[in-house]
């Protein structure tokens, strides 16, 4: 959907003040052709402040923001932690936007907050994870994490042909994100016999407990020959265990999302594939399905976004470059 023409009958000066107010719309300031107080209100939360993929959502939703002349105000717990979430969204909630997208943190301790919001008349849109009940929500937008999972072991399986033990290094339970992307990653390994799954171990988004789980894996377990780290975080942290254990190029490491860590180390050579998320995609449509949602329009109830696999390889290509996350969204 686009904003509609403005038929422009008062002169350049008119059309100046359209256009900087158009622009400044997802800083706040009102849309082209409105008061502020007219301005539609999106706030973002995301799952965690500072993570390259929802700086790259932020980017995208910015943007999308400014085409619709919509106000977006973006903040982000500095953990993904639904106790640290929480507040976040019941000060919004105090704000009263016309819409919340949000990236719940749990899938069950985040139910009855984003229940209040909608109580309180604010439109809710999902983006990324989501909850047990979806039903009161306007949209949920995220990527075939069960499809990315698979993909995951495919890629392990192309990179240590000749099978052996495989180990998932995920956030904690109950993320429907990565809780799926196991289960796809799974069920996948349970098909072929040629690979021992080790099953999960969970690193609660930390990099530093994500190297010691490998590292410890690797003492138990020197035949592993791949791991799959569901997140940002937990790539980073394989690959500082798997550099650790010095079995640089025995163990293949596939990961989850491509940050630039993540692309520094496939260029190292210490993670050997990428499952590369569309952020920017799930943020653009977020915005689309909020707005939506404010005017009364039908909207998606679901919408699930692809993904790209990275290798060294194909980095240079121009469909790898456009799924690189962005660090900042000056660019």
């Amino acid at each position: 959907m686009r904003r509609n023409n403005v038929v422009l009958s008062v002169g350049l000066a008119a059309a100046l003040v359209a256009s900087l107010s158009a622009c400044g719309a997802a800083e706040g300031n009102a849309p082209a052709g409105s008061t502020g107080g007219d301005a539609k209100k999106i706030t973002f939360i995301q799952g965690v402040a500072g993570d390259n993929f929802y700086i790259s959502m932020q980017c995208a939703a910015e943007q999308e923001a400014r085409t619709l002349g919509v106000s977006l105000d973006t903040q982000g717990p500095q953990k993904f932690d639904p106790t640290l979430q929480t507040p976040i969204l019941s000060s919004a909630i105090a704000a009263r936007p016309d819409a919340i997208m949000i990236a719940p943190t749990d899938v069950s301790a985040m139910q009855q907050p984003i229940d209040q919001a909608i109580a309180a008349g604010i439109k809710v849109v999902l983006v990324d994870t989501t909850l047990n009940d979806t039903a009161k929500v306007s949209s949920q937008i995220s990527s075939n994490n069960l499809g990315g999972g698979a993909a995951a072991f495919d890629a392990i399986k192309q990179l240590a042909p000749g099978g052996g033990k495989v180990l998932v290094i995920d956030n904690q339970p109950g993320i429907s994100t990565s809780d799926a992307r196991t289960a796809g990653f799974a069920e996948a390994a349970k098909k072929d016999a040629a690979y021992t799954d080790l099953g999960v171990q969970y690193a609660q988004n930390d990099v530093a407990k994500a190297a010691q789980l490998v590292t410890a894996a690797l003492q138990k377990d020197p035949d592993i020959v791949g791991v799959f780290a569901t997140n940002l975080f937990g790539a980073e942290g394989a690959a500082t265990g798997v550099r650790q254990a010095g079995k640089q190029g025995a163990v293949k490491i596939v990961g989850f999302d491509a940050g630039p860590d993540q692309v520094k180390a496939l260029q190292e050579g210490t993670i050997q594939a990428l499952i590369a998320q569309q952020p920017g995609t799930i943020g653009t449509d977020g915005v689309q399905q909020a707005v939506d949602a404010i005017e009364g329009k039908p909207t998606e109830a679901k919408i699930q976004t692809d993904f790209t696999i990275i290798t060294a390889q194909n980095l240079d290509s121009p469909a790898s470059q456009a799924a690189v996350y962005k660090s900042d969204c000056s660019g």
